[in-house]
């Protein structure tokens, strides 16, 4: 049986102008990407200085330099509309990659944050 499933990966940002790249694994269960969704426990600071490149399976699905507000959702947005359309990506490998970017914009003031990358997946349930 297949059943829909979020999955969240986070990485800290600790330094103004910083880079930072993760690897993450997904379950072997996990058949399908269906979207994709960033958050911050520092929304202002995602929207305005973030940007971000991310792979699947060593496939580059948003390149280097990609805003983060791009794949942000507000509150005002139905849950069920609220992740970016991949479609129907099929995991692969399974290793999610993303370089995440800090860029001074002189808007907000650097404060330590988390990004929490969230996966829109299709999961087969193992009875």
């Amino acid at each position: 049986m297949i059943k829909p499933v979020k999955k969240r990966f986070d990485l800290q940002v600790t330094a103004a102008g910083q880079s930072v790249s993760k690897q993450f694994e997904l379950d072997k269960t996990i058949k399908e990407i269906k979207g994709v969704l960033l958050t911050s426990d520092k929304d202002d600071l995602l929207y305005y200085r973030g940007t971000q490149k991310i792979e699947v399976n060593k496939e580059e699905y948003f390149p280097d330099n990609y805003e983060s507000k791009l794949l942000m959702s507000g509150i005002n947005v139905s849950p069920k509309q609220r992740y970016y359309d991949l479609g129907s990506i099929n995991p692969g490998n399974g290793i999610i990659k993303l370089t995440y970017t800090d860029t001074e914009d002189g808007r907000s003031h650097f404060e330590t944050y988390r990004v929490s990358l969230y996966l829109d997946c299709l999961m087969e349930d193992e009875l």
